[in-house]
């Protein structure tokens, strides 16, 4: 009994010395520091949700302050946690029981205060408008207009009507330096290119959303250019990146080349200033998989809107390049001497294989594709775009044919909640135990999942982990930025993205997700003198330089387009 009086004795003290004292905020503008030692989702939180901080320093309680400096709520705060990810402790600071729409600010030691934040019903809508749009602002080859851009306009470059075969690409049909036209499509990241592998699971995701998160994508308006016509804007989003796709798949025998690139990256300029010559580069068995992949889910959603041609185009170019994987089953990607942007190379293609049979059985229900897809099924795992078999798993279990995948519906379950029981022991509330390049990414991932997980079982513990995700996303985390530019009180500013580098506005192109901390590569901003930490969960920084942390790329914001759309 001794400790526990000893705790009481203390929480007393406190609370008499908070009847005496007051945590009086000033107005305050974003550009301010606020307190290092408290970390929130800097944007806020919905009135029925959890509402959880972490508190970095030795305190007892914390209070909750309104926007006049009143105290309207205090706690004690929880005990010290260790996180070797990141090298320091932290407190939980719970404040779920309070409810009360308005503007507040956690307050420590009497003067330590957070960046304000909400509490309201729609904390989040600004937010899932702007991850989506930002692939609006990633389009090649269109102006990017001040009527839908805003302050982030500038003018059209790649018009990729004159794209060259590369050597690597050549065959007796198109002989090396064959023009071909390309157009559209998105900048994969924060450079210039044009990526099979990667826009298959970013476009897929966007789809998946979709399907899956319908109602609310239904009444979304983002304002681009295709807005107000018989599509969702994140179809008519997603159709920007399907129609580029159709043009890298080659007519003759249905293979797809890998990339759309120039031979080496550009500098930090905008789009119109470049003129170097893009070529298409290499098929490969991983390009076509993914692109059947997706052409497939897609033919399988706009026959749903009533887009009776197009899906028909796509359900044909999806049997094309499963026809030319099954003649080319192993065609790696090799990156030729004379290129050196982005491989996305992957040697191992189990997971490809089984992603794309499930979607071609799915697509026409014919078993030889059935027997593919088991022959390669492995337990899901958090997708990458490398790692892509989740996906289809995901597609089985949300479609008419689930009750044939009780096995992998089973396994899918047990994933999520092994996700959950990681998050359980975490000090600051996330499911991610490791840090990989695009960690953000993978954290986007893991929510997307558990609201997958609930939408199968109906269980809202999945509902609450996924905010824990978004939570970490916006600022609860080791860092302390919320890493989606435009949003929260510390954003990234400096991100590493050619137009928003070169576009000649202070603020970073808003919606962005950067890619987050890891020790992947610790030397990228070595010229600048830019140390970063040795512990994984903070090892990142705000500098353009910093391509393995501050860049941008179409993969790592497909999942937050889910996760924000999914708990709105």
């Amino acid at each position: 009994m001794k400790p526990i009086l000893s705790k009481l004795l203390v929480y007393l003290a406190v609370s008499l010395v908070i009847l005496f004292s007051s945590c009086t905020p000033t107005t305050r503008t974003i550009n301010e520091t606020y307190s290092e030692n408290i970390l929130i989702n800097q944007l806020g939180y919905k009135p029925n949700a959890e509402k959880k901080a972490l508190i970095r320093a030795d305190v007892d309680v914390f209070e909750l302050v309104d926007k006049t400096g009143k105290v309207v709520f205090e706690a004690p705060a929880g005990e010290f946690k260790y996180w070797e990810l990141s090298g320091d402790s932290v407190r939980l600071a719970d404040f779920t029981s309070f409810n009360t729409s308005g503007e507040y600010h956690i307050c420590i030691n009497g003067t330590e205060l957070s960046s304000p934040f909400v509490i309201n019903d729609n904390p989040f809508n600004g937010l899932a408008d702007a991850v989506l749009k930002s692939y609006y602002y990633a389009r090649c080859g269109i102006d990017i207009t001040e009527k839908f851009g805003g302050k982030w306009n500038w003018k059209a470059g790649h018009p990729d009507t004159n794209v060259l075969i590369h050597a690597s690409a050549a065959d007796k049909n198109r002989p090396e330096g064959t023009s071909i036209s390309s157009p559209g499509g998105w900048y994969d990241a924060g450079d210039f290119g044009k990526y099979i592998v990667n826009s298959g699971i970013s476009t897929y995701t966007l789809l998946l959303s979709a399907t899956l998160n319908s109602e609310f994508h239904k009444l979304q308006n983002i304002n681009i250019p295709e807005s107000g016509n018989n599509l969702p804007d994140i179809l008519n989003e997603s159709l920007v990146n399907l129609k580029w796709m159709l043009t890298m798949q080659d007519p003759n025998d249905g293979g797809l080349y890998h990339k759309l690139t120039t031979k080496n990256f550009v500098g930090f300029v905008l789009p119109s200033e470049t003129n170097e010559q893009r070529y298409v580069v290499q098929k490969s068995t991983s390009a076509a998989l993914d692109f059947a992949a997706t052409m497939a889910y897609a033919s399988r959603t706009f026959e749903q809107y009533n887009v009776p041609d197009l899906a028909a185009e796509m359900k044909i170019s999806a049997e094309k390049a499963w026809q030319w994987a099954l003649k080319n089953p192993d065609v790696i990607y090799n990156q030729p001497k004379d290129i050196s942007t982005g491989g996305y190379g992957d040697n191992r293609l189990v997971d490809e294989w089984f992603w794309a049979a499930a979607e071609m059985y799915l697509l026409s229900g014919e078993e030889s594709y059935k027997e593919v897809m088991l022959n390669n099924y492995e337990k899901p795992v958090t997708p990458k775009w490398n790692v892509v078999n989740t996906l289809g798993i995901i597609s089985l279990l949300t479609s008419d044919k689930r009750g044939e995948f009780e096995d992998f519906e089973k396994d899918f379950i047990e994933y999520a909640d092994n996700m959950l029981a990681i998050e359980k022991e975490s000090p600051y509330l996330v499911s991610t135990n490791k840090f990989a390049w695009g960690s953000n990414s993978d954290v986007a991932n893991d929510g997307m999942l558990k609201l997958i997980a609930y939408h199968l079982s109906g269980d809202k513990k999945y509902i609450v982990s996924a905010q824990n995700d978004l939570d970490y996303i916006l600022g609860r985390n080791a860092t302390g930025y919320s890493f989606v530019t435009g949003f929260g009180s510390k954003p990234p500013m400096h991100i590493h993205n050619r137009i928003s580098s070169a576009d000649g506005v202070e603020e970073p192109v808003p919606g962005y997700l950067a890619g987050g901390p890891n020790t992947v590569v610790l030397n990228d901003c070595a010229a600048q003198n830019v140390e970063r930490s040795l512990f994984p969960a903070k090892s990142y920084t705000d500098t353009v330089c910093s391509y393995s942390t501050n860049e941008t790329a179409i993969n790592w914001n497909a999942p937050l387009v889910f996760l924000t759309a999914g708990l709105n």
